[in-house]
């Protein structure tokens, strides 16, 4: 219910633009946020609470107080929102997850002698800034690469030209060594240039000046001076070649792309500068539950175009933003030009974010992992599931399961272990189902349950892997799998071994013996680790699956063609991996793999069309 001090609030708001800041009962700013119209937009958190999305109307239940600030323009308030988020980092606000300053590529062009460095501090100090990144080892290995091909000074001395002796990165051949007069200001100030070209992405620039200097060095016989230059215009080459992507691109643009999970949101930005991709970096966003794609890609918009140092004439959005027009006119001012923004939905740009995309997903799972990877972490997570299962042990060692197939078709299992919280691959474990006619998975996962625990009353060695027993048995799915999966453990004479299935929707947790669901919180890392244990079955049972389903598709194809038995099937399976490859192949290629003979070659060109 709405105080009568909100009350009185909402009655004072103008129609103007401006930022309006949402505070809770102790004076901490919840949200801020812009608006064109104040009044319209701060009076629609106060409807009827059925209309509110849940995060809105948890919000509105815990703001006491409002406060506002009316701007010129709708510029004025995207510039102020974003600094007041930056400066109070409310939680109701999708924001950058870390909490630091970004490192930046430092070059002071107001100095004689500049000096190249990575700095945390984003100054108006006329220096040219680039950046910013979120990978300071990266940044690093990039000062290496300069360092090595223009030889700017990273050095803090006092530039006299007088020094009697040079510092150890002259005689290494990364430094010009201004400070013992070996090089003039005239020569310094190109290279400087070329560094800046190059961290633009103009690289094939620089490459033409290059070359037009070493022509005229080869034309004055001053050989020594070419080959310098040839050398540096190899490694400037070498660079350009690994900014090479698959999928045309041209011009310059950033391309951004997310995906989500839960509170936060992985973000990548692909740059691509003269057609080539000159760099990628990656960002943590949070609060962004119940949040929508527009809303999530708005505020990373905002926020990273606020510090980035350049702004390039295109922007590819993998969905559109809200405040386009005020968004595009804030971007012209920091850009001096125009700055489009575009959602592709086919063609080469579309295709672009779908990569971008997909390195967004793996960047957030190598994430999840390495923050769960910590000793710390995995040390809370065992502790927490020995405690919310009842567990008179730590579970040191976990066995995850999954079923992969088509309609029952080529159907396979996967048995995967984590010893002490991490992927202990040698003792995976894959299972061709070999009981169960038609799609049944239910029956699938009692086949390879049984099969795998029938080695506990087995007489192995106690030093066989079979023999090494879980404390804990993760299924996916609910409780109709749970209670498959029990009933087989126990017929296999396993059933004091815990198992557990982990439903995906809502990442409910069943135990045998509890009626209701385990539910963790969605940061817990118990809940963390059970996911990926169940994420790593999925994708070696998938994996399985794929290559059984390749390979019987590619011997099915060949079946019937007289000459071609299991020895020369395996030959070709192994050189071109699919029938369309062999149908693809020229004769010549055929002919090259171990059994075919020239007939034979054009028995399958001919036969597989």
């Amino acid at each position: 219910m709405t105080g009568n001090l909100i009350n009185e609030q909402l009655k004072q708001l103008p129609t103007s633009p401006g930022v309006y800041l949402m505070k809770g009962a102790d004076g901490t700013i919840l949200y801020v946020g812009k608006a064109a119209d104040l009044n319209n937009r701060v009076r629609s958190y106060f409807q009827a609470s059925s209309k509110l999305a849940p995060k809105i109307q948890q919000l509105v239940a815990e703001v006491n107080e409002l406060e506002f600030f009316i701007t010129s323009s709708e510029y004025e308030a995207l510039i102020l929102e974003n600094n007041l988020i930056k400066r109070y980092r409310p939680h109701y606000n999708v924001r950058f997850k870390d909490d630091k300053t970004y490192p930046y590529i430092r070059i002071d062009i107001n100095e004689d002698w500049p000096a190249i460095s990575l700095t945390r501090r984003l100054r108006d100090d006329g220096a040219r800034y680039f950046g910013p990144f979120t990978n300071v080892r990266s940044v690093k290995q990039t000062l290496k690469v300069l360092e090595g091909i223009f030889r700017l000074r990273t050095c803090s001395r006092n530039i006299t030209g007088t020094d009697k002796q040079p510092c150890l990165k002259y005689h290494l051949g990364h430094c010009l060594a201004p400070c013992i007069g070996a090089v003039d200001k005239e020569e310094y100030r190109e290279a400087m240039t070329q560094v800046s070209l190059f961290l633009e992405g103009k690289g094939e620039k620089v490459v033409r000046e290059l070359e037009r200097q070493m022509n005229a060095a080869a034309e004055v016989l001053d050989f020594e001076k070419a080959t310098k230059l040839r050398d540096r215009i190899r490694a400037i080459r070498d660079v350009i070649e690994g900014q090479k992507v698959a999928a045309k691109v041209s011009g310059e643009e950033d391309a951004i792309a997310f995906v989500t999970d839960r509170d936060q949101a992985y973000v990548q930005v692909f740059f691509v500068r003269g057609g080539k991709l000159i760099g990628r970096e990656s960002f943590a966003l949070t609060g962004t539950s119940a949040e929508e794609p527009s809303q999530i890609m708005t505020s990373f918009v905002k926020q990273f175009y606020s510090s980035a140092t350049y702004v390039p004439p295109l922007l590819l959005l993998q969905y559109p933003i809200e405040d386009r027009e005020a968004v595009q006119e804030w971007l012209k001012k920091k850009r001096q030009g125009i700055v489009r923004i575009f959602v592709p939905e086919k063609g080469d740009k579309k295709k672009l974010l779908q990569i971008v995309a997909e390195n967004a997903a793996q960047g957030l799972r190598q994430m999840k992992i390495k923050q769960l990877a910590a000793p710390s972490a995995l040390d809370s997570a065992l502790k927490e599931l020995q405690e919310k299962l009842g567990l008179s042990n730590l579970p040191v060692r976990l066995e995850g399961y999954d079923i992969s197939n088509i309609q029952g078709k080529e159907a396979v299992g996967s048995m995967v272990v984590f010893e002490n919280g991490r992927p202990k691959t040698s003792h995976y474990r894959r299972f061709r189902i070999k009981t169960v006619p038609g799609a049944n998975d239910y029956a699938m996962l009692q086949e390879v349950l049984s099969r795998r625990f029938k080695h506990v009353v087995s007489d192995k060695p106690a030093g066989e892997t079979w023999g090494i027993l879980p404390d804990l048995v993760l299924i996916d799915g609910g409780k109709g799998q749970l209670n498959i999966a029990a009933s087989a453990m126990k017929e296999a004479g396993a059933d004091k071994i815990l198992v557990a299935s982990l439903a995906k929707e809502n990442e409910e947790i069943f135990v045998p013996g509890r009626k209701s669901a385990i539910v963790l919180p969605r940061n817990s890392p118990g809940l963390q680790l059970l996911q990926h244990l169940r994420d790593e079955a999925h994708r070696f049972a998938v994996a399985y699956f794929t290559k059984v389903h390749r390979k019987k598709t590619f011997t099915s194809s060949l079946d019937g063609i007289n000459g071609i038995g299991p020895r020369r099937k395996r030959a070709l399976l192994k050189q071109f991996g699919t029938t369309r490859a062999i149908r693809d192949a020229s004769l010549e290629d055929l002919k090259a793999v171990k059994g075919i003979t020239p007939a034979l070659a054009e028995r399958l060109k001919e036969q597989l069309g």
